[in-house]
């Protein structure tokens, strides 16, 4: 069990990095007077400190408030939903396009702890979701309203410093609002395997020298698929701008950060998606390139489905084996 969750929690965090990490960089790097090295680094950075910063509360969401933490199949149980979350995303993120773990992972969980017989808060998972869905849209609010402030910036030679510098500030709030929330995911799953190595239930805080090793083999995984992500259907969107950049990264921080105050775990990628639609359709509709929007919109659509069947199956195994 032990050998097993180190292998799945190094595979999940790089999963994690190849599809959220990928997709946040490959953003970044489309405003190209900042060195791809320094954004990298931030969001490295602050993956590291997200646990010290801001806690674990979005984490145990995962681990104590989805399934019963003293549950002694728990351990077994995440480890499996783990693993068919992983296959489910990593054949999105090959085709590049980048779909929310956090609703492959809480399916998966919700479906495996359901037929291993170990019980399932699904009020929990309804709420979760209910806080999920509203996030794309708030996003996609936020950078309609920052994309129409933006494009009222009078013209000046400052201009050009002053979106690099926002931009800065922004990826870094980013960077930070997914330690707070969406990369808690990883931190959780490493917790039970810490858990599980010591003997004990449920998650265990994580030492400064596990989160650098997770903060690390997540920056791998995204600089492995940027350039898979940058050419997928995300950033065929629309055509970028250096203010619709900023406005979207803003509107995705926003969003995330306040679903963290409630425990719910959303996805960067989606509020990022729709941040970007959002800041060109500030400019009209017609900016957006819709048709690249039906393979991210489907994505999202079957994940959750696919992933709680996926559950179910190997939830079965797991009371059949037990």
């Amino acid at each position: 069990m032990v050998a097993g969750f180190a292998v799945v929690a190094a595979a999940f965090v790089f999963v994690c990095g190849a599809n959220d990490g990928a997709a946040m960089l490959a953003l970044a790097a489309r405003h190209r007077e900042v060195p791809l090295w320094a954004v990298l680094a931030l969001l490295v950075s602050a993956v590291a400190a997200g646990p010290a910063i801001f806690g674990l509360a979005v984490a145990r969401t995962f681990t104590e408030r989805l399934i019963d933490p003293v549950d002694p199949r728990g351990p077994l149980i995440v480890l499996v939903a783990v693993a068919s979350a992983m296959l489910l995303v990593a054949a999105l993120t090959w085709r590049g396009v980048p779909t929310s773990i956090t609703l492959a992972v809480l399916g998966a969980l919700a479906g495996a702890a359901t037929t291993a017989g170990a019980g399932t808060s699904w009020s929990t998972l309804g709420k979760v979701l209910v806080v999920a869905a509203a996030a794309p849209f708030v996003g996609g609010g936020l950078g309609l309203l920052l994309g129409g402030l933006a494009r009222r910036l009078p013209t000046t030679h400052r201009l050009p410093g002053v979106l690099r510098a926002v931009h800065v500030v922004a990826f870094t709030g980013q960077s930070l609002a997914y330690a707070a929330n969406d990369g808690q995911k990883m931190f959780a799953v490493a917790g039970v395997g810490m858990a599980v190595a010591r003997g004990a239930p449920g998650m265990r805080a994580l030492g400064w020298p596990v989160l650098v090793a997770l903060a690390v083999t997540f920056g791998a995984g995204a600089v492995a698929s940027l350039r898979r992500m940058a050419r997928g259907a995300t950033f065929g969107l629309l055509s970028m701008r250096p203010w619709r950049l900023v406005s979207a990264e803003l509107a995705a921080a926003a969003a995330v950060f306040g679903s963290a105050g409630l425990g719910a775990p959303v996805s960067m990628t989606q509020s990022m998606a729709a941040g970007l639609v959002g800041a060109g359709a500030s400019q009209g509709v017609r900016r957006v390139r819709w048709q690249f929007a039906r393979p991210v919109v489907l994505a999202w659509l079957v994940t959750l489905p696919i992933a709680i069947l996926l559950g179910l199956g190997v939830g079965g195994l797991v009371r059949a084996s037990g």
